[in-house]
């Protein structure tokens, strides 16, 4: 089974330590405005704290069947593709699913971690590529030129957070 480590994001909020982990609808970028997803949260729950090396889970729950990204943010601004164009149906999915054959850790750097989860009905037919660090404006451009090609009925983007430790 592959290990992934979860990165943090943001320079001392990602370290996972007792945190729970909270949606934030749609985040104001011009990319979320289906309302697709319901939410995404850490199995502790948003703004939750995680020990470098505890296993993290992740429940997205969409109001459609569609294909969803995941991606992490760590507190350095790093950025790492979690899952890429996976199918989920209408409920709330549990990730890593079983099959998927990977493992979310909390790892280095300790601090804040983002998870976003981008979102749309129609399979993407290009992979969202993300390398270098991010601050939060060149981040959500990503997010929205990746998505720039769906309607807006057709797309959502939604993220949580938790805390490295």
């Amino acid at each position: 089974m592959k290990k992934t480590p979860i990165l943090l994001l943001g320079a001392a909020a990602l370290s996972l330590s007792a945190c729970t982990v909270t949606t934030r609808p749609n985040l104001n970028l011009s990319a979320s405005s289906g309302n697709l997803l319901a939410g995404i949260v850490s199995d502790k729950g948003e703004g939750s704290e995680y020990e470098v090396g505890e296993a993290v889970r992740l429940h997205v729950t969409a109001r459609t069947p569609g294909y969803l990204t995941l991606v992490a943010r760590q507190s350095d601004g790093s950025a790492q593709v979690l899952m890429r164009n996976v199918y989920i149906e209408k409920g709330t999915t549990t990730f890593p699913r079983e099959g998927d054959n990977v493992s979310f850790n909390a790892g280095l750097p300790r601090g804040v971690q983002k998870v976003r989860a981008i979102f749309t009905r129609v399979r993407p037919t290009t992979d969202l590529v993300v390398g270098g660090v991010y601050a939060d404006d060149r981040w959500n451009a990503v997010s929205d030129q990746y998505l720039r090609p769906f309607e807006p009925e057709d797309r959502d983007v939604q993220e949580t957070y938790f805390y490295i430790r």
